[in-house]
């Protein structure tokens, strides 16, 4: 994959003007589409499944009254002031009239009416009077335009009503408000880009990863109002998709800017400095990527449509921002060409002044010191210190850091989840008001009435039953009132309405709401009444309920999934093992002070949380499938720098600290704009984005800082060479996965050898997988010219042929194939050539080859044609073959010569028996 990278940075340097312009056309393209569609975003939480749901789908057609939304405007008397007084009451019937015509509204009861069953609403001290409105459909199905409309209505009664008495409007139409973004969010901005200039120390190179995040986010946001046109997209959607984005796409593109500075710094010219970055760095980014695209996707194993959209939206944000960073990014280094070549230091300019110096013997290095290592020469001493003060008294650091995650994770003990009503809402909103102060004076659970309901249709006396049903719910412990009890028009549903004596988020009502549902047996039994809990309350509980019981499967399902992918790249059992403890570590963390602030309180004015509570149902969930992904990006990018070390000096606890001295000021920079974004949108943000964005900065935070940049070293250090240990059964059947561009430097090393540009087929020292290891064959075959290899046993010579055919990998030693080395460019060499076995495809199958005139064709078991008239056929073929200039490779078992299959004039390299080459 680096090779393939490498090409696309050199394509995309080349051509920049037509990859930027290609980028800058999709993204008018996508915005024109969007604009076209018109897809519009709501706030459904809904699972399909759930006993909630199903009550609520079935009263939609048979009780559509009592299936709908419901808005309450509540007339409160100030100063001991009784709301019965008449100027009050006629106020109130004005408002109720006018309410009435209103589209969509089905009914508005009045509080005051003693006569109809549940629609008096008055409260006990009589000071409070609550008007219920009931409209079609969910609430976030209905319009801002009625939502207006009765916030008029409640403020021309506030107007109408005589001094010391207030009216306030909330209820289930307002609990859950459109998010949208502030100036806040900015500031998230505005802080990458103070970080990216410290970082890369120049405006152009700081520009390039913010240009990259923002036409990353515009695209993906646009594509998620596209999709939004044909599927159901909550409006937290686009804000996660957003803020993913925008933090991944900085990212991102900030490793591949700082490894590009890197080689630049080298002395590389500036396309091959771009080619190289794209290529090792890239790399890192698509892994990355990918690990995060996959936990998102992942969402989906809960079964819970709104979720799996979320998931699938931000996935696509991140493979939207891999996509650009690969592509963008090399072109728009193209255009600032040599102005990112870092400047040289002070030193090297000194010492190029003064040759004196620059012939003066270094100072002593940590190697001298008896540290075992050997940093460049200008390293960063911070992150020196930082690296020697983790891995100084390793265990120490091990057991510090794990005890102080431990002490952050305590608190998610405590953890509950629920989804936001109106409580969560800024104090100062009309929800809010109308909120607390039904609380103070009809009790908590006026804000979230149940409704239980089943059919009636074999009833004799329904009224009577619905009576019944509603005593039995009376006796509940848990039950403040049951005000309503009635069949609908039809006579064949009925409803029974249960105020809890708490709140919709209290888990005492979670409780009455399991106790209702356990009654069900004895009310079939008694009354013949299948009764079941359905209302805004109850599939909020439902929603919760099943979230809670996703999280296990999804933990599960990542936890694996690092343990896979992890395993690919580092080829190693140790490592990934590590990543993943470190990253439940990480989460645990997170979680623990998501709960400090937002259930018991700590720094809750600070960051402008209204209310202490449950925490919104998908927030461990979501939180986990990102967090994972990010945790595995500073794993790979700090991880895999020390692999590459080691691969090269093959020195376990030096690479540890060379590899992070060369990573850490890139990760730092990262996981502080990953911070800053993140946090942006947690003093003004959504309450159902607030709890993720704060729960992310703080893994980010503790996971890039504390685990991987603290943790990691310290382990790393204790188990040296051992951290890169692998099982040879388990290395053969993973993938190989070169994060950190080892075949492409291998590639870039060899890029002169051989120095003979018409060798087509060079060979040096290789050894073949399929044999035993004693073959170790030398080669040059020119092009045009022919090669024939003899061998006692078929295996041997249909291992040479198939490995120069790019089909079997090589043992060891080098190999190149028109130009192309194995096995790093395997896929290239079998596109170049042919392979036919004459023992199992015949003499037919070498005229299809030669006709596809390959640059090299090998053509095993040519032994095997001893009829006159087919050797005379396979001679006409390889004829053809050396004519189109097909270089030759002739497998033959035993001594069989295989001249007479060859043009006269044609130069012939044979590897015999009896040179010791194939034995």
């Amino acid at each position: 994959m680096s090779s393939a990278l490498y090409r696309l940075g050199r394509t995309a340097f080349a051509r920049r003007r037509a990859v930027i312009g290609a980028w800058l056309g999709l993204l008018v393209l996508v915005g024109a589409l969007a604009g076209l569609l018109g897809g519009k975003l709501d706030n459904s939480v809904t699972i399909p499944g759930t006993e909630s749901q199903a009550a609520l789908d079935h009263l939609a057609a048979t009780f559509p009254e009592a299936a709908g939304t419901t808005a309450q405007v509540l007339v409160v008397g100030q100063d001991g002031n009784h709301v019965d007084e008449p100027e009050v009451v006629a106020a109130v019937d004005d408002a109720i009239e006018a309410s009435t015509q209103v589209d969509g509204v089905t009914s508005a009861v009045s509080p005051f009416d003693t006569e109809t069953p549940g629609a008096s609403a008055v409260s006990d001290d009589g000071e409070a009077a609550l008007v219920t409105i009931s409209l079609e459909g969910e609430g976030v199905s209905i319009g801002s335009d009625v939502k207006d409309r009765l916030r008029d209505i409640a403020d021309d009664l506030d107007a109408a009503l005589p001094d010391g008495y207030d009216a306030t409007i909330g209820g289930q139409l307002y609990s859950q408000e459109f998010p949208g973004l502030t100036v806040t969010e900015a500031l998230g901005v505005v802080v990458a880009f103070i970080v990216l200039l410290l970082t890369l120390g120049s405006f152009a190179a700081a520009g390039m990863p913010l240009l990259n995040a923002l036409l990353g986010v515009g695209l993906s946001t646009l594509l998620v109002l596209v999709a939004a046109a044909f599927t159901s997209v909550t409006s937290t959607t686009p804000l996660l998709s957003l803020m993913l984005g925008l933090a991944v796409g900085i990212d991102y593109a900030l490793f591949i800017v700082s490894r590009h500075r890197e080689m630049l710094a080298t002395g590389l010219a500036p396309d091959e400095a771009a080619a190289r970055a794209n290529a090792t760095a890239g790399s890192a980014v698509i892994f990355a990527g990918l690990t995060v695209m996959i936990a998102l996707v992942g969402l989906g194993v809960a079964g819970i449509p709104f979720l799996t959209v979320m998931g699938v939206a931000g996935a696509v944000a991140v493979g939207v921002a891999v996509l650009v960073s690969i592509t963008l990014v090399p072109a728009m280094l193209g255009v600032a060409g040599e102005k990112l070549r870092p400047r040289p230091s002070r030193r090297a300019r000194r010492a190029a002044a003064d040759p004196d110096t620059a012939a003066a013997p270094p100072a002593p290095t940590a190697q001298a010191t008896g540290d075992d290592w050997d940093l460049p020469a200008h390293h960063n001493r911070f992150f020196a210190g930082w690296v020697r003060l983790a891995t100084a008294r390793p265990w120490v650091t091990v057991v510090v850091t794990v005890g102080a995650l431990l002490a952050l994770a305590f608190p998610a003990l405590d953890l509950r989840l629920a989804l936001p009503d109106a409580g969560v809402s800024p104090t100062d909103s009309s929800q809010r008001i109308t909120y607390d102060r039904i609380t103070e004076h009809f009790g908590p659970g006026a804000n979230g009435p149940l409704v239980v309901t089943g059919s009636i249709v074999t009833s004799d006396d329904p009224l009577q039953l619905m009576e019944d049903v509603a005593d039995e719910l009376r006796a509940l412990p848990g039950v403040e009132d049951v005000p309503l009890s009635t069949p609908n028009a039809s006579i064949d549903t009925g409803i029974v309405q249960v105020v809890p004596t708490t709140g919709p988020t209290d888990p005492e009502t979670a409780e009455l709401v399991q106790a209702i549902r356990d009654l069900r047996p004895q009310i079939l039994e008694e009354h013949g009444f299948d009764l079941s809990v359905t209302g805004f309350t109850a599939v909020g509980i439902d929603v919760s309920a099943k979230l809670g019981a996703a999280l296990l499967p999804f933990a599960v399902f990542v936890v694996g999934l690092s343990l896979v992918l992890l395993t690919m790249v580092f080829r190693s059992v140790a490592v990934p093992l590590k990543a993943t403890l470190g990253y439940l570590l990480s989460v645990a963390a997170a979680f623990g002070v998501v709960t400090s602030v937002f259930e018991h309180g700590v720094a809750a004015d600070l960051l402008h949380v209204s209310r202490q509570g449950p925490i919104i149902s998908f927030m461990p969930i979501v939180l986990m499938g990102v967090l994972f992904g990010l945790a595995m990006d500073y794993e790979v990018f700090l991880v895999s720098r020390m692999r590459e070390d080691y691969v090269h000096s093959g020195k376990a606890r030096q690479s540890v600290a060379t590899g992070f001295v060369g990573s850490a000021k890139v990760v730092t920079a990262a996981a502080v704009i990953m911070v800053a974004v993140f946090f942006a949108f947690v003093p003004e943000g959504d309450i159902n984005i607030k709890p993720i964005a704060l729960g992310l900065a703080v893994g980010v935070a503790v996971d890039a800082f504390i685990v991987r940049m603290t943790l990691v070293p310290a382990v790393m250090q204790i188990l040296g060479d051992r951290a890169w240990w692998m099982p040879r059964s388990l290395d053969r059947v993973l993938p190989s996965f070169d994060v950190e561009g080892e075949a492409l430097h291998r590639e870039l090393s060899m890029a002169r050898w051989p120095e003979d540009p018409d060798v087509v087929v060079a060979a040096r020292d290789l050894r073949l997988a399929a044999a035993d290891g004693t073959d170790v064959i030398n080669l040059a075959v020119r092009r045009g010219d022919a090669l024939v290899a003899h061998a006692d046993e078929p295996a041997r010579v249909a291992a040479l042929l198939l490995t120069i055919a790019g089909r079997l990998a090589p043992a060891g030693g080098d190999l190149k194939v028109d130009g192309y080395l194995l096995p790093v460019r395997a896929a290239a060499v079998r596109r170049r050539v042919g392979y036919v076995d004459l023992r199992t495809e015949g003499v037919d199958a070498l005229d299809a080859a030669v006709a596809e005139r390959p640059a090299v064709l090998a053509v095993d078991r040519t032994d095997l044609v001893t009829d006159p008239h087919e050797r005379a056929h396979v001679a006409a073929a390889v004829a053809r073959a050396v004519e189109s200039g097909t270089t030759l490779l002739l497998g033959v078992v035993g001594t069989t010569p295989a001249d007479d299959l060859l043009p006269a004039d044609t130069p012939v390299t044979t590897l015999a028996p009896q040179t010791g080459v194939l034995a």
